[in-house]
């Protein structure tokens, strides 16, 4: 039945515009022209000059003749132009894909050919992979490459790539900003790790990404005019929404080519920064940095995600003069979904409990609108910090879908939930912990345990650098538990000690029957290679 409400109130132009993190640049530009938006080496670039340069690289895409829904691609380190990629490529309904320095010329391959890749933007320290991906494409991308004069090489010579600079030559002419249409459109293709089988396109629009850049403010009480040291790859979940986050508040991207510990601490240093983000291997990196005397001169606060930092590490990263903030989230998230957010009067509890309580994956993120820990019939498990349930999330932060895929789609969505795959328990305050990944999780015997629960207890030895814990075929359990270990340099470590070292702090049956010792495998986005090591703990099991 209509009511009062339905005649003459009506969206128009006046009261309606698309949401999109695109407008964020061109208020930033406007009402902070002579800001500094980047630094980088010697090089400073205003929020003006930063808004030219993204208006022009658009303009070529016009002039290339992209139209909606045709993808850019761009395989960059953390460097100015991957900043742009940002607020560029994605114009005009066009749609970012951002590629993991890290891969192979086959995993490049497949994805520029899945994604249907019109413009590929690459580094010039890639392009011999990026010239053997490209390599017998029947429908090759455009090649632009990007010659960084602070790198130590020079602009690799393919014969088909235009230069950066000489694209936004090309496109001033036609020079915008035209943001969507309608803000479900597409405004990022990220791909999953792809641990199991070819990875996922993960397709996110303009409405998720501007809600979770606004919402990163939020959640960190981060202030305006920000100063910011890009340590997470802007390739993953599009660092997470700060490209956007950053520009909104007007604030400086401080950019880093590598994440170096020693270089993270000088440009800390050096720039005054405010925030970053980090994995929680390079917090590690940074606790060695620590032990050597280095130290952050101001506060620096601190986002890590992916595998909970152990305690011990969250006390050594806040030893440097930094306050450390756990999320938690995926790429069908645009990365935080949940924030361990700290309450006042915990700050009075021991030390122990402090670092613990920081190490929980948290409640809800600001932008997403429910999150919950479920059982086999979706409802939710007690609150008892124990039982245990897969994390499930519904809201405006949640992916449209897998790109051509529509099967997994689905089944991401079962129920009316994005399905994380991650395992939890949820404590009578509504925080959640993550006990493991569902297919990570150890059957010995009819007992099943979590990884994540050896992996805290390892990393708390003085000596390791880092752990992971999978499991292995047993003839008479089923599985046992195996650990891969990664001593500190200038330590050494045996295995009787560590199964002593365990067995003082573990149940009999979860205590790992075997140690390998030596450097952890990862994926493209620094995620350790489990499936890799199950797969060395099964082969090696199948020798003995």
């Amino acid at each position: 039945m209509p009511s009062m409400f339905d005649e003459g109130l009506n969206k128009t132009k006046a009261n309606h515009t698309p949401l999109s993190p695109l407008s964020f640049l061109r208020r930033s530009a406007e009402v902070y022209p002579e800001y500094v938006a980047v630094v980088y080496g010697d090089y400073r670039l205003t929020y003006h000059e930063m808004r030219e340069r993204c208006m022009a690289f658009a303009g070529f895409l016009d002039t290339a003749g992209l139209g909606e829904g045709d993808v850019v691609s761009a395989i960059l380190p953390n460097i100015p132009e991957m900043i742009e990629m940002h607020f560029a490529a994605n114009t005009g309904g066009r749609v970012l894909h951002p590629i993991s320095t890290r891969l192979d010329a086959a995993a490049i391959r497949f994805q520029l050919e899945h994604a249907e890749s019109k413009i590929l933007v690459f580094d010039s320290e890639y392009a011999g992979t990026v010239g053997e991906a490209v390599a017998g494409m029947t429908s090759p991308p455009t090649l632009i490459e990007v010659n960084d004069p602070y790198a130590t090489f020079q602009a690799s010579g393919l014969p088909s790539a235009v230069p950066y600079e000489s694209a936004l030559v090309m496109g001033q002419q036609a020079a915008h900003l035209r943001g969507p249409r309608d803000e479900w459109e597409p405004i990022a293709l990220s791909y999953t790790s792809g641990t199991t089988g070819n990875p996922k396109g993960v397709v996110t629009h303009h409405r998720g990404a501007y809600l979770n850049a606004m919402a990163n403010t939020v959640a960190w009480s981060m202030p305006s005019h920000a100063t910011y040291l890009w340590v997470l790859p802007m390739f993953h979940c599009n660092g997470w929404c700060f490209p956007w986050t950053i520009t909104l508040l007007a604030g400086r991207h401080v950019c880093l080519r590598k994440a170096d510990p020693r270089e993270i601490v000088r440009l800390a240093n050096e720039h005054q920064v405010t925030n970053l983000c980090a994995a929680p291997v390079v917090l590690s990196m940074l606790a060695e940095c620590g032990r050597e005397g280095l130290a952050f001169v101001r506060p620096v606060r601190i986002l890590t995600a992916g595998a909970a930092p152990a305690p011990r590490v969250i006390a050594d990263i806040e030893r440097l003069n930094a306050e450390v903030t756990q999320v938690y989230g995926l790429t069908e998230t645009y990365s935080s979904t949940a924030i361990s957010a700290w309450k006042a009067e915990w700050n009075e509890r021991p030390d122990d409990e402090r670092y613990k309580l920081k190490s929980r994956a948290g409640v809800q993120y600001p932008a997403c609108e429910e999150l919950e820990v479920v059982g086999q019939t979706f409802a939710p498990v007690p609150r008892d910090g124990k039982t245990v349930g897969e994390v499930v999330v519904r809201g405006n932060t949640v992916m449209r879908g897998y790109l051509k895929n529509s099967t997994a789609t689905e089944e991401a969505f079962a129920g009316g939930w994005l399905h994380t795959g991650d395992l939890a328990v949820r404590f009578p305050d509504g925080y959640i912990a993550i006990c493991d990944r569902s297919k990570d999780m150890i059957n010995s015997g009819g007992e099943k345990m979590s990884s994540l629960e050896i992996e805290e207890v390892l990393i708390s030895h003085p000596a390791i650098f880092e752990t992971a814990v999978v499991a292995a075929p047993h003839p008479k359990w089923g599985e046992v538990p195996w650990a891969f270990v990664n001593v500190r340099e200038g330590h050494t470590l045996g295995e009787d000690e560590l199964i002593t070292y365990c067995a003082a702090r573990l149940a009999r049956y979860k205590v790992p029957t075997r140690f390998i010792f030596g450097p952890l495998e990862r994926t493209a986005t620094g995620k350790v290679q489990k499936f890799k090591l199950r797969e060395i703990a099964r082969d090696t099991s199948a020798q003995d």
